[in-house]
């Protein structure tokens, strides 16, 4: 293809459809004709958010180059690690994302968690994203406190000096507080001043998005 494209997802919160939207992005690149790969540096507990990936990724990929540290605890990966009395290697996952890059035209990495999740002393998934140098995409939950966790983490990133792309607004739930959800895009597009760049409905099994 002679490009390539590289996002790293975060979230502002577990759980709000980091996975979802990392693997939709792949197959959608795929369908464009893109060698794609996902990376999951850190798993903790099992790693069905790494095999999902790995399924929406192109041929050619193991498990273990997608996510080269696996925590069997699940906890934090600060956390896991001391249970499990490791050290989180940051030199091996920064080695397998330049790997990746030479070989994909497209490598989605998703985070573990939220942006200041601990990793190790001193060092945050924010401080891993700092070290991969890609640019930032913020999934949001679409639920009441939105804004709040959306604003927070997009000043934490603004704070790094990293680049952030955007918004993406997931509706992971259906909520009871609907002016909340009916109000929330308008809100984080005029309060965060960045763009969403793209929405997925409650229940939405693919992106209808296109990639250029």
């Amino acid at each position: 293809m002679g490009l390539s494209v590289n996002l790293f997802l975060t979230g502002t919160d577990t759980g709000v459809g980091k996975t979802f939207t990392a693997a939709s992005l792949l197959r959608l690149g795929r369908a464009a004709g893109w060698r794609c790969a996902g990376m999951k540096p850190i798993c903790c507990g099992d790693r069905r958010d790494a095999e999902l990936l790995l399924a929406a990724s192109s041929t050619g990929l193991t498990i273990d180059e997608l996510n080269p540290t696996w925590l069997r605890t699940p906890a934090a990966p600060f956390s896991a690690a001391l249970i499990e009395g490791v050290e989180i290697d940051v030199s091996r996952l920064l080695a397998q994302l330049a790997e990746l890059q030479k070989r994909f035209d497209l490598v989605v990495v998703e985070g573990v968690g939220g942006w200041l999740v601990p990793i190790a002393h001193g060092f945050t998934v924010a401080d891993l994203a700092a070290e991969l140098g890609l640019p930032i995409a913020v999934v949001v939950a679409n639920r009441l406190g939105a804004l709040n966790h959306a604003a927070l983490t997009f000043e934490a990133i603004r704070h790094r000096g990293i680049s952030c792309a955007g918004l993406i607004l997931n509706h992971p739930t259906m909520e009871d507080d609907r002016v909340a959800t009916a109000t929330n895009r308008a809100s984080l597009e005029e309060l965060v001043k960045l763009p969403i760049l793209f929405e997925v409905a409650h229940g939405q099994r693919e992106l209808r998005v296109r990639l250029t």
